[in-house]
């Protein structure tokens, strides 16, 4: 499958080697309006490079597009790679903007299934084998599920001052994550927290806890920081009445110490998400392929992104109101595209 990839940064670095690691895709396009980015990333892959994004749309020769551009343009570029006929795996959230996503999914329609959301940590080992085990009925209906994500440390203000905000830019992958243990989430409860002053000037949080309650009568609580001192951590348990299933951190060994002033000591979780989800990219792209070639509609899809973001908009609003929120639903001009 040759991929056209839209978008030089770090995430864009980061499809990039997968997409050249991949025995079934070849990167042939890199696609970046900023000077000399796209050139430095299509050198290091053996890749064509280009300033001008309407090139990806315009070449015949590319049978998919990676969209990993800022935020801002994922509507646009999603909405033109469909209509070039090629398939799309577009990084996550797809917009900022509830109404601009559900344009996107009116109008990409029953092309829908020619679109991929990235939501990479679906294709985490550890979670997906959790996934598969709870749906298999190993530990009874699922009846609770905890979700921690905290980082390292916030990243520049500049970022996140554009970046919509915790909800949006951090929480939503574990909203997506929720949604694909419980189904559909019908409120939402965000307690958020202003731990760093600095946090106020921006109108933003660095840290909050989010409760959600699916149709089925599960509950799932999120919790959130832009800050932890022991690295990237990353944990999941699912709860039933026949046991629990837990994934816990990853750190660079398995070596434990057990000593005269110590036992159970580790090294420390790993302290990026470039390094915890490495292999997670990879699987979800070899997922992404696989659907394309197939002519199967890939998970997570187009509709996937547009309830994340949903839930998203629900926990921003519940933590200024400080009530329980139910998500908005899906518009019925864009229900055709519910795949």
């Amino acid at each position: 499958m040759r991929i056209a990839l839209i978008g030089a940064g770090r995430i864009g670095a980061v499809h990039a080697r997968s997409i050249a690691a991949s025995p079934d895709a070849e990167l042939v396009l890199v696609a970046d309006p900023v000077d000399g980015a796209a050139a430095r990333l299509a050198s290091a892959h053996g890749a064509a490079a280009t300033t001008e994004v309407g090139d990806v749309f315009a070449d015949d020769t590319v049978d998919a597009v990676v969209v990993a551009s800022p935020t801002a343009h994922h509507v646009e570029q999603i909405l033109a790679s469909v209509e070039a006929g090629k398939a799309v795996l577009a990084e996550k959230p797809v917009d900022l903007d509830l109404a601009r996503a559900d344009r996107c999914l009116a109008e990409v329609g029953d092309r829908a299934h020619r679109v991929m959301l990235g939501f990479n940590r679906r294709f985490d080992a550890g979670f997906a084998e959790i996934h598969r085990r709870v749906a298999a009925g190993e530990i009874g209906d699922l009846e609770q599920l905890t979700i921690i994500s905290r980082d390292p440390a916030a990243p520049p203000v500049g970022y996140l001052a554009g970046s919509g905000g915790i909800f949006r830019d951090m929480t939503i992958h574990d909203l997506d994550m929720a949604r694909f243990f419980l189904g559909d989430i019908v409120a939402v409860q965000a307690v958020p927290q202003r731990l760093d002053p600095a946090f106020a000037e921006i109108d933003d949080y660095d840290a909050a806890i989010v409760t959600l309650t699916a149709a089925s009568g599960a509950v799932a609580t999120i919790i959130n920081s832009r800050h932890c001192a022991a690295g990237y951590d990353q944990r999941l348990e699912a709860f039933g009445p026949r046991g629990a299933l837990r994934a816990e951190n990853h750190t660079a060994t398995s070596v434990v110490l057990d000593a005269a002033g110590t036992s159970g000591a580790r090294g420390p979780y790993l302290d990026f998400f470039l390094e915890r989800y490495a292999a997670a990219y990879t699987s979800e792209l070899a997922a992404f392929v696989a659907a394309v070639r197939e002519g199967s509609a890939p998970t997570p899809s187009l509709l996937d992104g547009r309830q994340a973001l949903a839930l998203a908009d629900a926990a921003t609003e519940s933590a200024r109101t400080g009530r329980s929120v139910a998500p908005a639903p899906v518009p019925s001009a864009a229900s055709s595209a519910a795949v």
